[in-house]
C-alpha cells in the first residue's frame, strides 16, 4: 500500500513538473513597410498640360510591401499635419493659384508599429476666377469692412472638420456671449479692399486678437507661448488675400469659393485657425465662413455683418 502511495506521488511530481514549462510565444516577422510608393495622377495632366488642367484636382494611390496602414499630410509648406487614410486611395483639390509645388510625406505603418516614412513633390497647375457677385459682395465699391454679428445666435462656434458636416454642431455660441471675457473678438474689425493689382485683407484690433495662444495662434506674431484662449495684444495687419477654389470637400450648401491670406499677420474673427476660410455664404450685408482650426479635426464657424 505505502510503495503504490510513493509510485502515485512520484508520477504527481512529474506531471506538475511538465505542466510548469514556460510557453514560448513569437511575434512574427517584424519587417517595416517596404516599396512604399506614392502615385499621383493630376486632372487633365498631358503633354501640353504637364501640371494639369487647371482645377488643382489630383489623384493620390500608396502602394507598398507589409503596409497595414497609412497616414499622410498632402502639404508639408503647411507644417505636417497626419491624417488616417482609411483607404490606400484619395483625392485632393490643390488650391493656391497659379503653378505650385507641394510635397506630399505619407507614413507606412507595418507588424508592431514598425514604420517608413517616403515624400513626392508635385507641381500643380490651379486656375480659378470667383464670381463677380462674391466678389462685389465682399469689398463694395472697392472697400468694405466688416465684423462679428455678435447678435446673432451661432455667430461663433465649432464642429467636426469633415466633408459631410457643415453646423457647428459641438458648439455655438449664444448671442454677445464672448462680450464679458473676449469682448476684443466684437470690438475687430476686418476690411477687405479691391485694388487695382489683386486684393488686401486689414485687419484692426482695439482690444487685441481672440485666439489661442502658442503654436496654436496660427502664426499670429507677439501671442504669447502658452496661456487660455482669450484677448491678447496685437497690432493688427495688412496683407495679401486671394480667391481660392474650397479645398474642403463640401459638396452643396457652399459657394465653393474661399478667402485665401497671405502671410501670418492677418486673420478674421478667430486667430486660431488656418488661412483658407470657405464662404458658405455672402450677400451685401451678411457674410457666414468656415475654416479649419489649427487643432487637428476641428471646423470653425463665423458669421460676420457690414459696419
Amino acid at each position: 500500500m505505502l510503495q503504490s502511495i510513493k509510485y502515485c506521488f512520484v508520477l504527481f511530481l512529474l506531471l506538475v513538473v511538465g505542466s510548469c514549462k514556460k510557453s514560448e510565444y513569437s511575434m512574427g516577422d517584424l519587417t517595416a513597410p517596404t516599396e512604399v510608393t506614392i502615385n499621383t495622377k493630376i486632372a487633365g495632366q498631358d503633354a501640353a498640360n504637364p501640371n494639369g488642367d487647371g482645377s488643382g484636382n489630383v489623384e493620390i494611390t500608396l502602394t507598398g510591401k507589409n503596409a497595414l496602414s497609412y497616414n499622410i499630410d498632402y502639404d508639408a509648406a503647411d507644417g505636417i499635419s497626419m491624417v488616417f487614410l482609411e483607404k490606400a486611395k484619395t483625392t485632393r483639390k490643390y488650391t493656391k493659384i497659379g503653378l505650385n509645388t507641394y510635397r506630399i510625406t505619407v507614413v507606412a505603418y507595418g507588424p508592431g508599429g514598425t514604420a517608413t516614412t517616403v515624400t513626392k513633390d508635385i507641381q500643380v497647375q490651379s486656375n480659378f476666377t470667383p464670381d463677380a457677385t462674391i466678389v462685389t459682395n465682399l469689398t463694395g465699391t472697392g472697400s468694405k469692412t466688416w465684423k462679428v454679428d455678435k447678435d446673432l445666435a451661432a455667430h461663433f462656434g465649432v464642429g467636426p472638420w469633415s466633408a459631410t458636416s457643415v453646423t457647428p454642431e459641438w458648439y455655438a455660441a449664444a448671442p454677445n456671449e464672448k462680450a464679458g471675457c473676449c469682448n476684443c473678438m466684437y470690438s475687430a474689425s476686418f476690411t477687405f479692399t479691391k485694388t487695382a493689382t489683386g486684393y488686401t485683407i486689414t485687419t484692426t484690433t482695439p482690444e487685441g486678437a481672440f485666439t489661442k495662444t502658442g503654436a496654436l495662434a496660427g502664426g499670429l506674431p507677439g501671442i504669447p507661448a502658452s496661456g487660455s484662449e482669450g484677448c491678447y495684444p496685437y497690432s493688427g495687419g495688412t496683407s495679401s488675400f486671394s480667391f481660392v477654389p474650397a479645398g474642403s470637400g463640401i459638396a452643396t450648401g457652399t459657394t465653393k469659393t474661399a478667402i485665401q491670406l497671405g502671410g501670418n499677420n492677418t486673420f478674421i474673427g478667430y486667430g486660431a485657425v488656418q488661412k483658407e476660410y470657405e464662404i458658405i455664404s455672402i450677400n451685401a450685408t451678411t457674410m457666414y465662413l468656415r475654416v479649419q482650426g489649427t487643432e487637428t479635426g476641428n471646423a470653425w464657424y463665423l458669421r460676420l455683418k457690414t459696419t
